[in-house]
C-alpha cells in the first residue's frame, strides 16, 4: 500500500530544507505548482486514478535532483533519489521505471514517449501559455544568472523567443488551452526586441 501524504510530506519537507538559496526559479513551489498542474491536466486527460498517483510521484520528484547542487542532469540525479526512496513507499520496480520516464521526460528539448510523459512534460511548463509567463521567467532568469553573472537581459529573451519559438504542448488539453496565450508571450517578446 502506498503512502502519498507521507511520501509528499518526506519529499516537500526535503526540498524545503535542503535546496539552494539561490534556486528562485526551482524552487519547493515550481514542485508544488507542477504537481498540481500534472493532476489537473490528468484529469482533463481522463487518466485512471492509479496513474495519476505515478503522474504526482514523477512531479513531486522532478527537480529533487537539485538538493544535490545538480544543475547540469539534475533530471538523473532526481531519478537516482526516486529510486532510492520510493521502495519505502510500497513503489514496484515497474513504477519506478514509469515515474523515470516521466522525469526524463522534463528534460529540454522535452520528447515525451508516452501519454503519461506528455502529461508531466507539458505540466513543468505549464506557465509559458499563461499570464504568468513574465513573472515566473524573470525568477528563471535571476537563477540563471547565478551561474552565469554575464547573462544580459537581451540574451535571456533571445533564449526565451528561441525557447517558445521551438516547443509545442503535447497533451490535447494544453494544445486547447495554453497554445494561444503561449503564442501572445512570444508575439510581446519579439515586439519589445524590436
Amino acid at each position: 500500500m502506498k503512502n502519498w501524504n507521507l511520501l509528499y510530506t518526506d519529499v516537500m519537507d526535503c526540498l524545503k530544507t535542503q535546496l539552494s538559496p539561490f534556486l528562485i526559479y526551482h524552487h519547493w513551489k515550481h514542485t508544488q505548482h507542477v504537481l498540481e498542474a500534472a493532476e489537473y491536466i490528468a484529469l482533463q486527460e481522463n487518466i485512471t486514478k492509479k496513474d495519476i498517483l505515478l503522474i504526482k510521484t514523477a512531479a513531486l520528484f522532478h527537480d529533487a535532483g537539485f538538493i544535490n547542487g545538480t544543475n547540469e542532469g539534475h533530471e538523473e540525479e532526481s531519478i537516482r533519489f526516486a529510486e532510492k526512496k520510493l521502495p519505502e513507499f510500497g513503489y514496484t520496480k515497474k513504477e519506478i521505471e514509469i515515474i523515470a520516464g516521466m522525469i526524463r521526460a522534463t528534460i529540454i528539448p522535452q520528447q515525451p514517449k508516452t501519454k503519461l510523459e506528455c502529461i508531466l512534460a507539458d505540466a513543468d511548463v505549464e506557465y509559458l501559455g499563461t499570464d504568468n509567463f513574465e513573472r515566473i521567467g524573470n525568477k528563471l532568469y535571476l537563477e540563471l544568472k547565478h551561474y552565469n553573472p554575464n547573462l544580459s537581459l537581451e540574451d535571456w529573451n533571445d533564449m526565451q523567443i528561441n525557447f517558445l519559438q521551438s516547443h509545442f504542448y503535447h497533451t490535447d488539453y494544453c494544445i486547447q488551452n495554453r497554445t494561444a496565450v503561449k503564442e501572445k508571450n512570444l508575439k510581446l517578446l519579439i515586439k519589445r526586441k524590436n
